[in-house]
């Protein structure tokens, strides 16, 4: 069995995908357009939207595609645990960068940086970096 996250959103995956690409070492591995679905029946400013995006990052799939009504997610985060104090500062900066941080990054009792917040393409993320007791 195996666990894998599915992302939607509205109109912005494949921005969102290459920028998880360069700022956190992210890869794009499959990415097919609505165009590109036989007869498809969507409005023609949606045929160069993504259908459907595969990429690796930090040891998993990430899955995502453009869908018209797609909400932010609100009740579940991606988890991101960084080897340095260093990098967990430079990934909070980037994804907090027009986006909304619920708690800043900080030195926690379990955690020597954590950080919560939303990126700017309506992604919830948690930060670690230096977990302790575990």
């Amino acid at each position: 069995m195996k666990l894998d996250v599915y992302l939607n959103f509205r109109g912005t995956c494949e921005e969102a995908f290459r920028f998880y690409e360069q700022e956190l070492g992210g890869r794009v591995v499959h990415l097919q357009r609505h165009g590109e679905m036989p007869n498809p029946s969507i409005p023609a400013d949606w045929k160069d939207k993504v259908l459907h995006a595969q990429m690796e990052l930090g040891g998993m799939v990430v899955m995502g595609a453009d869908i018209p009504n797609a909400e932010p997610m609100r009740s579940a985060y991606l988890s991101l645990t960084l080897d340095t104090a260093e990098e967990a500062e430079r990934v909070y900066g980037a994804l907090q960068a027009d986006g909304e941080v619920f708690m800043r990054m900080e030195q926690t009792f379990f955690a020597n940086r954590f950080a919560m917040l939303r990126d700017r393409f309506g992604i919830s993320w948690q930060l670690l970096q230096g977990v302790t007791g575990g």
